[in-house]
This record gives C-alpha cells, sequence and structure tokens, in this order.
C-alpha cells in the first residue's frame, strides 16, 4: 500500500469510528491546540522555534482515531506557515479482564511530512500502565516501514487536582527512552542500542470557560554517548521547552 493510500485509510477509520458513534450515541471528540517554543521529538530538536499542534481524535467504546499536525511559526527551517508533519493514528485501550489496575493499550501511527522530501513511516505499538501512585507505564513503539526499529519508553506521573483555595492544578511527569540499534541507525546515524532520552515535565492545568489549559515546562536531555555526539539534528545536548496546550472534550 503506498504511503498516500496508508494516510487516507487511516484518515477513513477514524470518520467511520465518528459516524459510528454518532449512530449509536455513544461518541467523544477531542480537540487539542499546543504552542510550543520547540518541536522535540524523542530528544530530537525537530524544530527549534515556535510551533503550532493542533490535534482532534474520536472515540468509541475504547477505539481511538486522531489526526495530529505540526506547523512551524517561524523560518528556523524555512517552513513557516507549513504543516512540516501529520500524524494519524488508531488507538485501542483497556483494562486487562480480572486485573483493573492493569491498563493497555495496542495501535498505530502513520507519520507523514508533507513539505519535505522524505518518506512517511509506519509505527505499531504496545503497552501497559499500573493505576497506582507514580502511575507507571511502559510503551514499545516498532517502526515497520522506513527505520525498522524500536524505541522504548518508560514513564511515571502523578497530578495534584486543583480545589477551591487553589484554582490551578499540578501534573508531574518523567520519561526515559531506549532505541535498539536499527532506531538510532535511522534516526541518529549512530551504530548501537543504548538510552536515548531523559523528559522531566511539569504542567499546571486549569479551566477557562470549559476549555482545559495547561501551561507547561519541560527538560529534554539525551543520555547515550553516542547519541550526544551525533550530528544529527541541530541540538544541545539539554534543552528546555515552555508552552501552553487548549483541549476540549465533547
Amino acid at each position: 500500500m503506498s504511503k498516500s493510500k496508508a494516510a487516507a485509510c487511516m484518515t477513513a477509520v477514524i470518520l467511520g469510528i465518528g459516524a459510528t458513534g454518532l449512530a449509536a450515541g455513544d461518541v467523544s471528540v477531542g480537540v487539542t491546540a499546543d504552542f510550543m517554543s520547540k518541536y522535540v521529538w524523542r530528544g530530537q530538536n525537530l524544530v527549534d522555534g515556535w510551533v503550532f499542534q493542533p490535534g482532534v481524535s474520536v472515540g468509541y467504546k475504547g477505539l481511538t482515531g486522531s489526526i495530529w499536525g505540526n506547523l512551524d511559526l517561524t523560518d528556523k527551517n524555512d517552513r513557516s506557515g507549513e504543516f512540516t508533519e501529520i500524524d494519524y493514528a488508531i488507538d485501542y485501550s483497556g483494562t486487562v479482564p480480572g486485573v483493573d489496575i492493569l491498563g493497555y493499550s495496542v495501535g498505530a501511527i502513520y507519520y507523514d511530512f508533507p513539505t519535505y522530501d522524505v518518506s512517511g513511516t509506519t509505527e505499531l505499538y504496545w503497552g501497559f500502565s499500573l493505576d497506582v501512585p507514580a502511575s507507571p507505564s511502559v510503551t514499545v513503539y516498532h517502526d515497520v516501514d522506513e527505520a525498522d526499529g524500536i524505541y522504548v519508553s518508560l514513564g511515571v506521573g502523578h497530578s495534584i487536582e486543583a480545589t477551591e483555595k487553589i484554582p490551578v492544578g499540578i501534573d508531574l511527569g518523567a520519561t526515559i527512552g531506549w532505541g535498539n540499534k536499527k532506531y538510532n541507525e535511522f534516526y541518529w546515524g549512530t551504530d548501537g542500542a543504548e538510552l536515548n532520552d531523559l523528559v522531566l515535565s511539569v504542567g499546571f492545568p486549569f479551566e477557562v470557560a470549559g476549555v482545559s489549559v495547561a501551561p507547561s515546562i519541560s527538560y529534554i536531555t539525551l543520555l547515550g554517548s553516542d547519541v550526544k555526539d551525533s550530528d544529527a539534528y541541530d541540538k544541545d545536548n539539554s534543552i528546555l521547552v515552555v508552552g501552553v496546550s487548549l483541549s476540549k472534550e465533547f
């Protein structure tokens, strides 16, 4: 299947979820809009300047389809005002029968780069999370297309809800990523598996007129010696990203 056909199929599935859910009266729709000072993905500083990242999702009984994009707001990469990436994703999430605290997710993501002369690529993923203090999780991403590599993300997080006295909540998170040899060779030009990146983040969510608003600060640092020495991206070994995320569910 061609890349354009793959994207079209995923879009059709997303629209189909919405149509099925509307017919059954049991559909959820989410809209997001993020403004970030940089676009950093798995330690890779893809856009060293402000970006706008909108997204829309449609969910029905554990199945969710989503479309997400990155729009450059500066000429850092000579792409100001252009969508440099559009992702199409399908996810199915739930809890393991008989083990209510153990959640799982499986899905697929197709990454398209409409303004660059590079091929899109597809990842399949699966993951587990525990509904316990610190909310530990693990997600394994397997690129089955261009990279043919594996990236593993381990995460923890904790949320402090807003109160009448303190109207702003606090979301704390940390993730650490590892890439196998094929993944790191494709994305970093290195020759070996190693830990790639560590992300520490804090957000301050609150609501305004039914819209969730979450200013955030993230600190990203590269871990592996080969990844640190790579010249694959315009980067520092440590990066600070600030931004604000808006979201609304219907």
